[in-house]
């Protein structure tokens, strides 16, 4: 039996001068006029039983969409938002510069997001973000929090995941696997005759994590792995930072022959603190970096790094967001670029005297 209510809907419509409205339809529906839109826009993003219900309603009053609203529901700014954890690290500065020059001119405008490496600034910016109805985003990473996942599965814009790769991208998804990229440095360590190999670690965010476990993977297959020989900490990575952990490793594992870190200025703050204690590179120690920056072939001895192609992944990323934004869907949701090791003297026992 039909209530009041629903008969009040279908008379004011009825003698209203103009078409039923999507408020119409909610309120015969018994439901918000946001949950009648998207059911429409998007049924499985609704159960079956309120698709049910309002089907039943847009049938009963002849609801018809009008495309004028719908158009301008739809529209998007010429922006495409862009979320990093930090604005002034070299790595990203390199991810920032690849996606500027890719953009080259067009009229879409970039803006860009420090989340600080902060989960909570990242689900913030990204509210804000959304607000202004981005044509596409590009975010860091693949371990958004439930609220920001959710948030960018529901963006309606395309959603580029950068700087990793995993079996599960929001949208779209290019960069490296740094669980892999951990493997084949800590393997090169083993196979230059390294028997105690440490592994450095500062900021320890997601990435950083998945490297280390790339590292322990491959020295428990050696049966090498000691818990000791890891050091690491939350604090933000520096060179001086390099020092203060091999210090610590020091103390806990003096008989270190190999050190792996997480990222170049670790290595390089590696490399001084011997050069002071007077242990010979690579002839006492070997050392290896990550990320390849420059400072990485100029150092007396060079260090061994992980090249990550930085540049290329943010000229790529842009492509990919503009090419969805007009239409065109890449073949493969998921890019792998790879990346390089760069053997340099720091782990050439063999073929570079000491230093």
């Amino acid at each position: 039996m039909a209530s009041s209510n629903d008969s009040e809907v279908r008379n004011r419509s009825r003698r209203g001068s103009g078409r039923p409205t999507l408020a119409d339809v909610a309120g015969l529906a018994g439901v918000g006029s946001i949950t009648v839109s998207r059911a429409l826009r998007d049924p499985e993003r609704v159960s079956p039983e309120l698709r049910q219900r309002i089907a039943a309603a847009v049938n009963e009053l002849g609801y018809v969409p009008n495309p004028s609203a719908r158009a301008l529901a739809s529209a998007r700014a010429d922006v495409i938002g862009v979320l990093v954890p930090s604005l002034t690290n070299n790595v990203f500065s390199e991810v920032l510069r690849g996606i500027h020059d890719g953009l080259g001119n067009c009229p879409l405008q970039i803006q860009f997001g420090n989340t600080h490496y902060s989960d909570e600034e990242e689900e913030r910016l990204l509210r804000v973000f959304l607000g202004q109805r981005p044509s596409a985003l590009i975010v860091s990473g693949i371990d958004q929090g439930p609220t920001t996942r959710q948030m960018l599965q529901e963006a309606g814009c395309p959603v580029v995941q950068i700087m990793e790769i995993g079996p599960d991208p929001v949208d779209m998804m290019i960069g490296f696997s740094h669980l892999e990229a951990g493997k084949v440095v800590a393997r090169h360590l083993i196979d230059v005759g390294c028997k105690r190999i440490g592994f450095l670690g500062a900021r320890m965010d997601p990435r950083s994590r998945r490297r280390l476990a790339g590292y322990e993977a491959v020295m428990r297959e050696a049966e090498r792995f000691d818990v000791a020989l890891v050091t690491t900490t939350i604090s933000p990575s520096s060179v001086s930072m390099g020092v203060s952990l091999f210090h610590k490793a020091l103390e806990k594992t003096p008989d270190l022959d190999g050190v792996i870190c997480n990222n170049d200025d670790l290595a390089l703050g590696v490399l001084f603190a011997c050069h002071r204690a007077g242990l010979k590179v690579p002839a006492q120690i070997s050392i290896a970096g990550f990320n390849d920056l420059e400072m990485m072939e100029v150092a007396s001895p060079s260090i061994t790094s992980v090249r990550t192609p930085r540049y290329e992944i943010g000229q790529r990323a842009i492509a990919m967001a503009r090419a969805a934004i007009d239409g065109e869907r890449p073949r493969r949701a998921v890019v792998d670029l790879g990346f390089e090791l760069k053997i340099r003297e720091s782990t050439m026992r063999a073929a570079v005297p000491a230093f």
